[in-house]
């Protein structure tokens, strides 16, 4: 089964981290890479998402990813979102997959199936 491009089978969220890591160490970025500096690039390249489908209809959104050039767009800036979170959640000591998969476990108890409170 050959590859694509950006569909590599060794990505891991560790991998991800150790590469944005590395990349920001041969750059000698550390030290800009606080909490304060990541959650506020974070929450820019969040609103470069939100740029993209401020002014669509419901449907238009929905067929974002029909157009090539407004799909390199949406898929750029979802890289740099979870990029920034994948380095906060680095910085700060977070597990990102156990932080979510806990998060469901409290939304599942919070909000049931079922409708009751």
């Amino acid at each position: 089964m050959t590859e694509e491009p950006g569909q590599r089978k060794d990505l891991t969220v560790a991998r991800l981290q150790r590469r944005l890591a590395d990349f920001a160490a041969a750059r000698a970025w550390q030290p800009y890479h606080t909490p304060k500096n990541l959650v506020a690039a974070l929450s820019v390249e969040a609103s470069e998402l939100v740029e993209i489908f401020q002014w669509l209809t419901p449907e238009e959104s929905a067929r974002v990813m029909e157009d090539p050039g407004t799909a390199h767009r949406v898929t750029d800036e979802v890289a740099d979102v979870l990029a920034y979170l994948l380095q906060l959640c680095e910085v700060l000591g977070i597990d990102a997959l156990a932080a979510l998969d806990a998060k469901i476990d409290r939304n599942e108890e919070r909000f049931p199936a079922s409708g009751k409170e």
